[in-house]
């Protein structure tokens, strides 16, 4: 791809599981260092889009093109989902883990050199853990594992990274933490998708918002989607307080 094309073009999606739920309708496009907030309520399809861009939810109507290309070629989409898949009691490092981010483009036949080592220790210093690197997985605390699996997903060093509600359940000194890596790798042109009920999350630092209960209800930039008219639309009627600064959904995690 080039650096003007777009990173994803979604025209007329609709993901679905196989004789279950999904979210349609979908029109969205996504330029390199763009990052777009997807906000809806539980069971809304947010992660049904996520993993229908990673190709594991089929893609049942429309087109969607990643890159320029019908499928994603291998490390070009990070993913960091909303449950480690680590069992934080078995002896394994951050910086071991990191790695295993490396493993699609490495392939079966070779072992990691000093290029993938570089990697590794960039995405560990992009999320503020290289002081980490040693320290035993499990030993973490439940905010730094959040980070070093997103540095697990830098790892591919990918030109779209999708995040599947990152900031459930983070301190405040993680989840500034994590917004500040967004800022960085925004800046160095990574496309970034972030599923997430923190609305005030979107102002800070997304471009664009795409709301979606099962179908798109709307998406374009911040300020012109997040409208009281439309958030409560998205959210089925629910009694909203929205302001300059946010929108508060009572019910629904985060804001």
């Amino acid at each position: 791809m080039t650096d003007s094309e777009p990173v994803l073009v979604l025209r007329g999606a609709a993901f679905r599981h196989p004789g279950g739920a999904g979210v349609t309708g979908l029109r969205l496009t996504v330029a390199p260092g763009e990052a777009v907030a997807v906000i809806g309520p539980n069971g809304a399809g947010k992660s049904t889009l996520l993993r229908g861009i990673l190709g594991l939810v089929p893609l049942v109507e429309g087109a969607m093109r990643v890159g320029g290309a019908e499928h994603a070629a291998d490390g070009m989409i990070g993913f960091l989902p909303q449950s480690s898949d680590l069992d934080p009691d078995f002896p394994i490092s951050l910086e071991q883990v990191v790695m295993q981010g490396r493993y699609r483009r490495l392939g079966l036949l070779r072992w990691p050199g000093r290029r993938d080592r570089e990697v590794v220790r960039g995405a560990l210093e992009t999320v503020g853990l290289s002081d980490r690197a040693r320290r035993r997985f499990g030993e973490l605390s439940g905010g730094q594992r959040q980070r070093g699996m997103l540095a697990r997903a830098l790892a591919s060093e990918p030109v779209l990274l999708l995040l599947d509600e990152p900031f459930n359940g983070l301190d405040q000194a993680n989840r500034d933490a994590l917004i500040d890596t967004i800022r960085t790798l925004k800046s160095r042109g990574v496309a970034i998708i972030v599923s997430t009920h923190d609305l005030e999350l979107a102002r800070q630092v997304c471009d664009s918002v795409l709301l979606v209960n099962g179908s798109q209800i709307g998406c374009g930039p911040v300020d012109d989607v997040l409208t009281l008219e439309n958030i409560q639309e998205c959210f089925e009627g629910v009694e909203v307080e929205i302001d300059e600064h946010t929108v508060v959904v009572p019910g629904h995690e985060g804001h």
